[in-house]
């Protein structure tokens, strides 16, 4: 019976000082859990991993999702991410097949700050299994030129440059309220130079709809296509999943957010519709830079 109780005890103890490093919402900010996530994702065409660049719960929980369904899809599992500019594929396809080393990669693919403690597992990953992994983002002198004279200034690029863009022209809805939200903050003025709202709203676009364009590219059906991103680019149904869907409705896409909480328990950032799944994490959870 003094076992019992102390059994009792212990776990009534447990249930007030635990700390989960995360907790996982669904659509409509009721319980879910990474067992639920994994199902629906290797259901999916798309997975649209939405991270926090610093969050090192994101960067893990990427690994391990990547893992999982590796197990479930193997070749049928493809890999790409935000962080790789389209015109770095070749250097990219070079690393995945072991012709230039992870110092050549680093060198010449303008990978990010924290690509070795964040990225590079993955992108490992894919090497070790032979699975492909796409770079899906527009270069980003090209979104800079948008940003500061506009998309009619991509038409004069050279076919060969075009080539790393979404088919021009490009459709853009400033009516979606990420973007929207973006133009109402106004544009940006200083050091000699200024940029409109409306272009700053369709620089973002721009890398939406490229991102949505290389892995319609490279998709195909059975395939389940996981894709890392700021959670900017697809919370809210829009972004890049918006130019997904309207390019194939039919598309089965999961969408992931993430959230920093003072309470995960109590989420405040987390919102209903925010995505299909929401990771909430401590705002006091370590950042990997």
């Amino acid at each position: 019976m003094r076992s019992l109780f102390l059994t009792l005890a212990a776990l009534i103890g447990l249930s007030f000082t635990d700390k989960p490093a995360y907790l996982i919402y669904n659509q409509h900010l009721k319980a879910s859990s990474y067992e639920e996530l994994l199902k629906k994702t290797s259901e999916a065409d798309i997975v649209l991993f939405g991270e926090l660049h610093n969050n090192s719960i994101d960067h893990w929980l990427q690994l391990e999702l990547t893992k999982d369904l590796f197990k479930q899809k193997s070749s049928n599992l493809k890999l790409g991410a935000e962080m790789f500019e389209a015109d770095n594929q070749i250097v990219l396809d070079e690393y995945l097949q072991n012709r230039i080393t992870s110092q050549q990669l680093i060198a010449e693919a303008k990978v990010w700050n924290n690509y070795q403690t964040d990225y590079k597992p993955l992108v490992d990953f894919a090497q070790e299994h032979q699975l492909s992994f796409i770079a899906t983002n527009i270069p980003r002198r090209y979104a800079s030129i948008v940003a500061k004279k506009g998309t009619g200034e991509l038409q004069q690029l050279s076919p060969e440059a075009q080539k790393n863009i979404a088919p021009l022209p490009i459709t853009f809805d400033l009516t979606l309220p990420g973007y929207a939200e973006l133009v109402k903050m106004g544009g940006m003025h200083g050091s000699g130079s200024s940029i409109s709202a409306e272009n700053m709203a369709k620089a973002q676009a721009i890398k939406d709809a490229t991102m949505s364009h290389f892995i319609l590219k490279n998709w195909k059906p059975e395939q389940t296509f996981l894709h890392f991103n700021g959670s900017y680019h697809s919370q809210n149904f829009e972004g890049i999943y918006w130019y997904l869907k309207k390019a194939n409705p039919a598309l089965k896409i999961v969408t992931i957010a993430t959230t920093e909480e003072h309470d995960i328990q109590e989420p405040k950032e987390a919102k209903a519709d925010l995505a299909h799944f929401i990771i909430t994490v401590p705002e006091s959870m370590t950042k990997t830079h």
